[in-house]
């Protein structure tokens, strides 16, 4: 009986999938079309083709003076609490009274017509601040309404990304249908093999991998499988897996060919 040496065994032993490597392609990880929750007259767009822009960034805005305009309006009312304070004064000077009337009537020193027509005054004064108040809440709210509304008039970027389009300029009318930009997210980049259903039981979600760009890029950088395709291609015998290639410093283009080997370097 031959006895092989252990790491003649492990070598035999190893998957031929690490002993090959595969074509790939590196996508951006979204495609987003912009557009606007709002519909109207874009006034400016801020980004050109080619630009880097930060989440939350504002893009694009559309006119917006008339909802400025409500905004500023609602302001001043939810911020005006004169109403308020003025029945509250009110109340509390009726309550005053009230003490003394029912005081005087403990005594036998008022009509019980006089007690409860100040008792009615109570009443009414503690309504009419009630109203008064809730007036307060529903112009605050009415603010906030606003202040959404007007919101809603800047276009700001979803996400960390490079402008690759520019679809629509300043003076022309948005509807729900259009879409002012095109935003490709380049970190992390998505990669997308195709590899022979033969290798189907080697690969895991998690599995580590070196992507290397073909030319004129070069170099080897580290991704994580993120989906196995559990559809077979039977035309070509093959099912599609995706990976994760972190781009934090954008160096890696997208839409670029590459070359993918598990267990390397």
């Amino acid at each position: 009986m031959i006895r092989l040496p252990l790491l003649t065994l492990l070598v035999l032993a190893a998957p031929v999938l690490r002993a090959e490597s595969f074509d790939c392609l590196m996508d951006p990880s979204d495609l987003i079309e912009l557009g606007s929750p709002a519909t109207g007259l874009l006034d400016a767009v801020t980004v050109d083709r080619g630009d880097t822009v930060q989440a939350g960034q504002e893009v694009a805005r559309l006119v917006s003076e008339i909802e400025q305009s409500t905004v500023d309006l609602l302001r001043l009312r939810a911020e005006n609490d004169t109403v308020v304070r003025s029945q509250a004064e009110q109340l509390e000077m009726i309550e005053k009274r009230f003490e003394r009337v029912s005081a005087m009537r403990g005594r036998g020193l008022t009509t019980e017509e006089v007690f409860n027509q100040v008792e009615g005054e109570l009443i009414a004064s503690r309504g009419l601040l009630a109203q008064a108040e809730l007036n307060q809440e529903i112009a605050v709210k009415e603010l906030a309404r606003a202040e959404i509304a007007l919101a809603q008039r800047r276009i700001t970027s979803p996400v960390d990304g490079v402008v690759a389009k520019r679809v629509m300029g300043p003076g022309e009318y948005i509807s729900n249908d259009d879409h002012v930009l095109e935003i490709v997210q380049l970190d992390p980049l998505k990669i997308e093999a195709f590899l022979p259903v033969s290798l189907y039981a080697e690969v895991r979600v998690g599995d580590a991998a070196t992507i290397r760009p073909v030319a004129p890029l070069d170099g080897a950088y580290a991704a994580t499988v993120t989906a196995v395709d559990r559809v077979f291609d039977a035309a070509s015998g093959t099912f599609v897996i995706e990976l994760q290639l972190p781009n934090a410093d954008g160096a890696l283009p997208a839409g670029h060919r590459c070359r993918l080997e598990f267990g390397a370097g």
